[in-house]
This record gives structure tokens, sequence and C-alpha cells, in this order.
């Protein structure tokens, strides 16, 4: 094998060439040897915080050593052995990750299951997964096991993090974490060097961890993500999103996406990051303003909401503050234009704009609890231009990425300093993309996926006779930028004849500070309808300042005021469109949808065809 070119990038060292292996981070091929690497390396520094009693409790990477260890050991004392899954069902916390990685160290695999799935859902996905043991957080979890564990045999052990709630139970097949530190101990005890050895094992094309996708087009599969394709993603990363040692980064996405797995998982072993987790969903926006983070990863809907969360507040300021805001924010958007189209920026804007920093958006950024960020990313779903431009106006400087799990959520991405808003950025290094005949878009790169488990006619039907990965996503390169046009199997033909992709209307349509989300239909139909969620808090707050009499959300979604209200944010985005593309009618989904219905997927993304399928005597309505 010829030697391996290296270099140093923000004081990690890669591989120079990343089209092909094998990879090294710090002359480590897989992630077990780099964490144990870290780990002697970082010691005392802070890998980890979460917040017990409202306040904020620091783990180094001595205590997230320790912590792997025992349970790597207590696993393998009950029978974990090389090449079987552990699955967890659990909200990010730093046990999550300590699972994940002990796991992987032992040479086994981990695979994660949404919180919000039901118990049937979480019988297919161990049974699927031949899981030998399950990990969960909550009395909850664990009534869902109970209620299927004879479904699901092959579970050898389940294991508890905490026992709140659970003081008192007992069970043949469950035991506490505290219980299995204890073993993992006595193994420790007569078996000292028998985890470094273990991770001395570890090889690049071991599979490291299984993601489920989404389900969003039929059952989930479970990817299989190589050690090679994660110590990739790890390299190419760095070229275009740098990291540095002193990043602070924030865990609030669910931990078995890939998405935050990458972030929150493998980033911090790569780059030295420290991991601050949520309390949960519900305190994320509180939790957001007192970590005050340098990277934020977040899917499209979080970003909608904390700006429709500052349009609540912008309502209740005074006159002067909302003329001050705007003000700024129309010098701001000229600023942002400038920058994107690569104009250089008039002396007196830059001026104005310093001034408007300084005294608006400053203060604003605080109030998100962004005044530290150095990048963001959005992805997992497509966002709208607009709001792109809004958050790099105020000073945020946030891009869009373009990924899936069957690449370990790596593809392209824009870059802080080359951005182009309306695309999904460049590719990584190493990465090739191709546009097929009928516009769909093929990937190939070391990021690519071995396979869907025990499914090699799933697998075979994801890529080419020439091994390319078909993503399903339509799109075009515009120089070097991917942009997606829609997907595949989302494209609307009209009766007309006319294609038309649904995802910039419902981009445009869910800009609106009354508008949560969208679904455009119309295939094979005459004209375009849509189904809208409006938005909660900003719609009950326009509700409370007109006196609009309601009583709930379905009363609130069907007073003749509200419609009129989103009436005029339909005409406001139809004004932007042709003909064939307008909204002719829409309907108000009068029931709040959440990630626990089968409407919407844990990454907060509606599933198309399920909308489709349960409201269809409401779209027929349309058309009637």
């Amino acid at each position: 094998m010829s030697e391996i070119l290296k270099e140093v990038l923000d004081g990690i060292e890669i591989n120079k060439d990343l089209s092909k292996g094998p990879f090294f981070i710090d002359d480590c091929d897989t992630l077990p040897k780099l964490f144990l690497k870290r780990y002697l390396e970082l010691g005392k520094k802070v890998a980890h915080r979460e917040k017990h009693l409202g306040i904020w409790k620091s783990f180094s990477w001595v205590d997230y050593y320790k912590n792997v260890r025992l349970i790597a050991l207590g696993l393998y004392s009950l029978g974990l052995r090389r090449g079987n899954i552990v699955s967890i069902i659990s909200e990010g916390r730093k046990e999550w990750i300590y699972t994940d990685i002990a796991t992987q160290c032992m040479g086994a695999i981990c695979s994660g299951v949404y919180t919000t799935d039901s118990a049937q859902q979480l019988s297919f996905q161990l049974s699927n997964s031949e899981s030998s043991f399950l990990f969960l957080d909550s009395d909850e979890q664990l009534d869902k096991f109970l209620s299927i564990s004879s479904e699901v045999p092959g579970i050898k052990k389940v294991i508890v993090f905490d026992r709140k709630n659970l003081v008192n139970f007992t069970h043949e097949k469950v035991i506490f974490l505290d219980e299995l530190y204890d073993i993992g101990q006595a193994y420790l005890a007569s078996a000292n060097d028998f985890f470094e050895n273990e991770i001395q094992k570890s090889k690049a094309d071991d599979v490291a961890i299984m993601v489920y996708t989404s389900g969003t087009t039929g059952a989930p599969k479970g990817a299989m993500i190589t050690q090679e394709n994660l110590l990739y993603a790890g390299s190419a990363q760095k070229h275009l999103i740098r990291f540095f040692p002193s990043d602070e980064l924030f865990c609030f996405l669910p931990l078995c996406h890939i998405y935050e797995r990458t972030t929150s998982g493998l980033n911090p072993i790569v780059n030295k990051t420290t991991v601050n987790f949520a309390e949960n969903i519900e305190t994320v926006f509180e939790n957001l303003q007192e970590v005050s983070p340098m990277y934020f990863a977040g899917v499209p809907r979080i970003y909608e909401k904390i700006y429709s969360n500052f349009n609540l507040a912008l309502s209740e300021a005074t006159n002067f503050s909302r003329w001050a805001y705007f003000l700024a924010l129309k010098v701001a958007l000229k600023k942002v234009q400038c920058q994107l189209e690569s104009r250089s920026i008039p002396v007196m804007t830059n001026l104005l704009y310093k001034i408007s920093d300084y005294f608006v958006f400053k203060n604003l950024r605080r109030m998100i609890g962004f005044d530290r960020i150095t990048k963001a990313v959005t992805g997992a779903a497509p966002i709208s231009p607009e709001l792109l431009e809004w958050y790099l106006a105020i000073g945020i400087p946030i891009v869009e990425g373009y990924g899936m799990t069957e690449t370990t959520a790596l593809m392209t991405v824009n870059a802080p300093k080359d951005n182009r808003v309306g695309t999904v950025g460049k590719l990584y290094p190493g990465c090739q993309v191709r546009i097929a005949e009928d516009g769909e878009i093929q990937f190939t790169s070391a990021s690519v996926f071995k396979g869907y488990y025990n499914n090699e006619d799933l697998t075979s039907q994801a890529f080419t006779n020439d091994g390319w990965f078909k993503t399903g996503d339509q799109g075009i390169v515009d120089g070097k930028f991917l942009k997606i046009t829609g997907r595949l199997k989302d494209i609307i033909i009209t009766a007309g004849g006319k294609n038309i992709s649904p995802a910039e209307i419902e981009n445009s349509l869910k800009f609106s500070k009354y508008i949560s989300d969208a679904i455009v239909v119309g295939d094979s139909k005459k004209y375009l309808t849509a189904l809208i969620l409006i938005d909660q808090e900003n719609v009950e707050k326009y509700a409370q300042e007109n006196k609009i009499q309601y009583s709930d959300f379905n009363s609130l979604c069907n007073a003749y005021e509200i419609k009129k209200l989103i009436d005029n944010e339909v005409q406001k985005v139809n004004d932007k469109l042709a003909r064939v593309e307008q909204i002719k009618k829409y309907r108000l989904i009068d029931v709040l949808l959440t990630a626990e219905d089968d409407e919407m997927t844990a990454t907060m993304k509606l599933k198309r065809g399920v909308l489709e399928k349960n409201y269809k005597s409401m779209i027929d309505s349309m058309y009637s």
C-alpha cells in the first residue's frame, strides 16, 4: 500500500486525499481507537454538560471514558459479543452517548429508537434488528417494552438509565444502569486490559451503528453505517465547516437520527468539542439561551419556530422598537444581498449595518441564545430561502446542507464564506454527484452506507448497476452548487401535464408567521390545493388582539376571521407564482400534530403519504 499523505486542519491530522481510503484521524482508523486517544489526550477537559436541579454540571473526558468502559464490560459480562446489536430508546442525554460508544468499543452495533414510537413500532425495530440488549430512560418506555416483551424473546436484558418512578420495580429481564456499572466494575477487577484490547480489535469495515430511516415512505429500514463511513465523514466535514476544541455544541434533536448522531456523537470525538444536552424538548429555547453555543445544528421547523417566537415578541414591543427593527432589517438585507451576489458593499450600507448590529441585532441574538454563534447548519428538510436571508441579516451565519441516513448525513453543504442561498451547497471533498435522465440525484463517496440490515433486495434497489446511490431526490447542479428541485415520488403532474415540485411552494407558505407547515397536493388534478397547519401561538395572539372568539384549537381554525387571515397569507404566496403553480383552494388541519402522531416524523417533517391518506375526504372536498 502506498503511503497515505496527511494534512493538519485545526490541529487534527486527516487524509489529504479523501477520494479513497483507508481513512485516518490522528492516526486512528476507527472511532473507538480515536475515543481512547482523546481520553488520554484531553483528560479533565469538559466533554459533556447536563442540567440537574436547575444547575448545569460538567463531565470530563475521564468521566466519559470511565462510564463507557463500565457499560462495555458490564454488557460483555451479560453476554454481548462482537456483531451483536444494542438498541436505545431514550431522550438525548450523556448516557445515550456513553452506551453508543461503549457498544462500538466492544465491536457491537448500536441502534436508536425514537421515543415517540409506539410499543408496536418498538417491537418491529427490536425484532428487525435482532437486538440483544435494550437501554431506556423512563417508566413510560419501560411500559412499552413490557407490553411487547413476549414478541422480542431475543432481548437478554433491559437496562434502565435511572430509577425515577421505579424505585421498587423488579423484573427478571430488567436492571438499572448503576447495577450494570457494578457488573462492569467486577469484570474490570479481573481483566484490567480487556477493554483496551477490544478497542484495538476494531476495524474500518466494522458496522458501527445502525440508523433506521424515518419511514416517510414505508416501513423503516436499518441502514448499516461502518467505521470507515464515520471516519470519512469526520474528515470531510473539516474542509467546509470548521470546528475548534473551544466550540460548544447543543444537543436537542433525537440521537437516533443520523443528523444529531454525527453532531453530538461523532463531532466531539473528532474535533474535541463539548456537548451541552437540552433538558427536554419543552425547554429547548430556554436551554439554548443558557448555553449560547458556538455551533447549532437544527431542522427547519426549529428555525421557523425561533422566527415565529421572535415575531410574537415583536408584536408586543413598543412602536419605537418595531420601527428601529424594521429600519435595521432593511439595511441588513441590502448587505446580505450584496454578499450573496458577490458585490461590494456600499460604504454607507456597511456603516449603517454596524450601527444596526450594535443597537438592534446584538440584543436580538442574545435573546435567541445565538450571541456566541459562529456557525449554524440546517438540514433534514427544505427551508425557505427568505428565512435563511433573515438569519443572515441579523448576524447568524446559518447555511443549508444536504445529506441522508444512507450517506452518514453528509453530501453537500454551503460554507459561511461561500454561501449560495437556495442551494444545498458544494460537495464535500471525495464526493461525486451526477444527475440521471429523470433528474434524480445520484451520489458516491466513502460516506455511503454498507446496506440495509438483512434486506439484500432493498439494498440492491438503492444502487444503480454501476454502484451509485440513488437518493430519490431531484436536482440540478448550478456551477459547483447543488440545488434540490423536488422528490421523485413527490412530483405533482397536473391533469394538464405540468410537472410541479411542491417543496418550494410549501416553503414559501411556511415563511408566513401564521403558517407552521403545509402540504401541496394536486396530482392528476386540474389545479393545486393545500393542507395547512397554522402556527398556534401567533394565530392565538392575532385572535386575542382582534377579539376573535374561540374555545380550542379546532374552533380557532374554523373561525371566519382566521380563515380570512390565512386567505391573505396564501394570496401573498400566489402573487409570486405562475398561474399553474398557484394554490386554488386550501383546508386547515384543525388538530395539533406532534412527533407522536402518525402524520409526522420525529424530526418534525410531515409524512406526505400518510397525511394525504388520513385527510383524503378533506382533499376530495376541494375538488368536488
